[in-house]
């Protein structure tokens, strides 16, 4: 009686020995690491320098928006600032649209 060669081969070659789980995820923490230092922790590092700016603005700080708009904040609220763009002509604009503030004087100088 003869045996098939697969059932011969699957009797010679020896069980393969399991592997240690936390090799085949090292590769997952690895990219997760790399991740986070590169995008998640700078990004994060943004968000708390731009937080910090928008809760330090005061009246007289010379201010751009999101949008480009250029102008000396006149009234400081909760969440809104009224922010002057031209004599006589002021706009609100929400805190967290304010992209910079800009050195005293420099839009005197323009």
């Amino acid at each position: 009686m003869s045996l098939p060669i697969s059932l011969m081969l699957a009797q010679v070659a020896p069980a393969a020995a399991p592997g240690n789980p936390l090799f085949s995820f090292l590769p997952l923490i690895a990219l997760f690491v790399i991740f986070y230092f590169l995008m998640i922790r700078p990004q994060m590092k943004r968000q708390k320098e731009h937080r910090n700016m928008v809760s330090a603005l005061a009246k007289g700080d010379e201010i751009v928006s999101n949008g480009g708009i250029a102008g000396r904040v006149e009234d400081v609220g909760e969440s809104f600032l009224t922010v002057e763009i031209a004599p006589n002509v002021k706009i609100k604009l929400q805190k967290g649209a304010i992209s910079q503030v800009l050195p005293k004087g420099t839009l005197k100088a323009s």
